[in-house]
């Protein structure tokens, strides 16, 4: 049973490829649209681009510690298999939510336009602004920078957190289970932390607050959702590329079904999510609200919108309905792929148009930084499982997960 995983030469190369195309694409965009000789939406495209990149890694990180916690507290024998890779992903998660804070906090000090404004946080100079100045005990330079801070630093505790106690079950007492009902414990308490953070007030703040004269009372869910179904297929890209490496043997078709399945309906989630948020707001037809959809249904921005709805509800309920398809490993692997960037294209939808306007592009800069945090993930992520077993020895739930039959 080969249950250490060794990075192999290919992928290393691989990662640092993507990093460094990222870091160039970085390096070209700071001499070029932050030039002296670029405009204001230059300079808005380039602090917009990292900040969309880097808030949407950050939220699949740490979904990978939300799926540890609430399948744990469900005592689901089924992530078992293959629980090294969400503990893998979430414990990077201080890395990505640490660029996403930095590029945040950056953001709200650093970015002005000539005329002294900030083009994506329109809060952070309300002017005579009586909605902003209605929202500045929330939306303010302070409070923000204090949320933004104090959250990653809570994300990347629990999910550093959650792999060291997997791995300390390995050593404890031959069935013991104060491991794994401490686990628990843990795991109970993030989830106040991510009802407080994810669930609510850092979506509000990093991405809502770009459009701070509107507001949805689903927006926090909507995110959730996309975040889950894109972390669920990044979960399913690693335990597919394990096994066809050789290991993770004691994973079979039947958790390959079960990533598909969720794969699937999380996506029928989203949709319902997508569609009642929508729905609410056209039905109350309240215009500081509706403009939210005008902007994105009508114009430039339309071809994401509907685009957005092909790719993330269409493509996965028509492919993914079958059986045989999600137990198929090129077809699951083939729609976690179109996932990923099906939802990275959602996040540019949700929060280019405000800053950026009806000129938006999707060119070298914003296809070079993506391929930047790419690479990251899959540095990150495989340095970290190559560190302990594959399998978590050990775990009460490990013979359930052997025998798993969907």
């Amino acid at each position: 049973m080969n249950d250490r995983f060794e990075v192999p030469a290919r992928l290393r190369s691989t990662s640092l490829l993507l990093i460094g195309v990222g870091v160039l694409a970085l390096i070209i965009a700071f001499f070029t649209l932050m030039g002296s000789h670029s405009t204001d939406a230059d300079h808005t495209r380039f602090w917009a681009g990292l900040l969309h990149n880097s808030v949407y890694f950050a939220f699949i990180a740490i979904i990978s510690v939300f799926i540890q916690a609430a399948s744990s507290l469900a005592h689901g024998g089924w992530i078992v298999a293959y629980r090294r890779v969400p503990e893998a992903i979430g414990a990077n998660a201080w890395i990505f939510g640490s660029i996403a804070a930095l590029v945040v906090i950056l953001t709200i000090l650093v970015f002005k336009d000539h005329h002294g404004h900030n083009p994506i946080y329109h809060w952070v100079h309300p002017d005579g602004d009586k909605i902003l100045e209605g929202k500045s005990a929330f939306l303010n330079k302070g409070m923000v920078i204090g949320f933004t801070v104090v959250t990653v630093a809570l994300w990347g505790f629990f999910g550093r957190k959650f792999r060291s106690l997997s791995i300390a079950q390995e050593s404890a007492a031959k069935n013991s289970t104060k491991g794994y009902f401490k686990f628990m414990i843990w795991a109970a308490l993030f989830l106040v932390v991510f009802a407080l953070t994810m669930m609510s007030t850092t979506p509000w703040i990093w991405i809502m607050s770009i459009d701070a004269h509107w507001y949805s009372t689903l927006f926090s869910w909507y995110v959730f959702a996309s975040s889950l179904v894109a972390g669920m297929s990044m979960i399913l890209l690693w335990v597919v590329y394990l096994k066809n490496n050789g290991n993770l043997s004691i994973v079979n078709k039947e958790h390959i079904h079960d990533l598909g399945k969720f794969m699937f309906a999380i996506s029928v989630f989203w949709t319902y999510l997508w569609f009642a948020q929508y729905m609410l707001i056209w039905y109350a037809n309240i215009p500081e609200e509706t403009t939210y959809f005008i902007t994105r249904q009508h114009g430039p921005y339309s071809i994401l919108f509907y685009g957005g709805f092909i790719i993330n509800f269409c493509m996965p309920i028509i492919i993914l309905m079958s059986r045989p398809s999600k137990r198929n490993y090129f077809t699951v692997t083939t729609m976690a792929l179109i996932i990923i960037f099906g939802h990275w294209l959602d996040f540019y939808q949700m929060m280019m148009p405000g800053p950026i306007g009806e000129h938006w592009t999707i060119g070298w800069y914003e296809i070079g930084l993506l391929c930047g945090f790419v690479g990251l993930m899959i540095f990150t992520v495989s340095n970290t499982l190559s560190k302990a077993s594959l399998i978590p020895h050990n775990n009460p739930l490990l013979k359930e997960t052997v025998i798993h039959i969907s």
